[in-house]
C-alpha cells in the first residue's frame, strides 16, 4: 500500500553528528508507513513527532534500537492518529474554483470564488472571504494572493492588541515582521525587531494575543527567567492555557500554512 507520507531518503551517518535513516513501521491498523529515525547527541530521552512532512523518531545517543522498537508500539495507536490529521488529505489546500472554506482566527471561513481584472482575497462584515481571479492568474499569484491577505489580517489583529500593551514597556518594539518559521511563533533581535510567525494568524486569536505578549516582555527581561515569566503573567494571566494550546495544535497550524503557500 502507498504510505501517507513521502519517502524519506536516508542520510549517511558521521561520527559525532545527527544520524538520519528512514525506516519502516507498520501502524496498529495495518498501514505501513515510513518513519525517519534520528539519533542526535543532544537528545535525553526517546521522542516521537509527526508533522505533514512524516513522522520522526529521536533517540539518544546510547538507545538500543530494541527500545526504540518497544517505544513505537507503546505508542503505535497515538502515532495513527496522528498520521491521519497529517496526511495530505486532512491538510487544507488552496485550488482554483474548488476550494470553499479557508483557516482563519481559530475557524474555517467560508470561501466563494468570481472572476475579475485583478487577482485579491477579501473578507466581508460577515466574515465570508472571495478570491477574486484575474482570467491568466496561475497557481503562484493565488499564493502570493492569499499571503497577502493572511499578513494584512495579522497586521490588524496586532495593531488592534498592540497599544494596550505598549504603556508598560520600556520601548516599543523598532518592527514587526511576519513570516512563515519552521519551528518558532516568535523572536525578538537585539535591536528590537519582532519576528512573529503568519501562521499565527490561523490560531484562536487568544494564542496569537498570548505569542505577541511573549515577545513584547522580552524588552523587558531578554530571557525566560523567573522574572521573565513573572512579567508575563501580569500582562496575560491565561499564559499557560495558550501554551497547551499550541503543544497540541502547533504542528498542525504551521502544517496548514505550509500547505495552503506550498512553503
Amino acid at each position: 500500500m502507498t504510505p501517507p507520507f513521502r519517502l524519506l531518503a536516508s542520510r549517511p551517518a558521521a561520527s559525532g553528528r545527527v544520524e538520519r535513516e528512514a525506516v519502516e513501521f507498520s501502524l496498529p491498523d495495518g498501514r505501513l508507513i515510513e518513519l525517519m529515525r534520528v539519533r542526535d547527541p543532544r537528545a535525553r530521552r526517546l521522542r516521537l513527532s509527526v508533522d505533514e512532512r512524516g513522522a520522526r523518531l529521536t533517540l539518544p545517543p546510547r538507545s538500543s534500537l530494541v527500545a526504540a522498537e518497544r517505544f513505537l508500539h507503546e505508542h503505535g495507536d497515538w502515532l495513527a492518529a496522528q498520521i491521519t490529521r497529517y496526511t495530505v488529505d486532512a491538510l487544507p489546500t488552496l485550488v482554483r474554483g474548488e476550494t470553499r472554506a479557508l483557516p482563519l482566527r481559530g475557524g474555517m471561513a467560508a470561501l466563494d470564488w468570481r472572476e475579475g481584472r485583478f487577482t485579491r482575497l477579501h473578507q466581508d462584515d460577515t466574515g465570508a472571504l472571495t478570491f477574486t481571479t484575474g482570467a491568466r492568474a496561475g497557481d503562484a499569484a493565488l499564493r502570493r494572493a492569499l499571503r497577502d491577505f493572511y499578513e494584512a489580517q495579522a497586521r490588524a489583529d496586532v495593531g488592534r492588541w498592540l497599544p494596550h500593551y505598549l504603556p508598560t514597556l520600556p520601548r516599543a518594539p523598532r518592527r514587526v515582521r511576519l513570516k512563515v518559521m519552521s519551528s518558532q511563533w516568535g523572536s525578538l533581535a537585539p535591536d528590537g525587531t519582532m519576528a512573529l510567525d503568519l501562521g499565527l494568524v490561523l490560531a484562536r486569536p487568544s494564542a496569537f494575543e498570548y505569542v505577541l505578549v511573549h515577545e513584547l516582555c522580552h524588552l523587558v527581561r531578554a530571557d525566560h527567567s523567573r522574572a521573565f515569566w513573572r512579567e508575563v503573567e501580569a500582562r496575560f494571566p491565561q499564559w499557560r492555557a495558550e501554551r497547551d494550546y499550541f503543544h497540541a495544535e502547533g504542528r498542525r497550524l504551521k502544517a496548514m500554512m505550509r500547505a495552503l503557500l506550498a512553503a
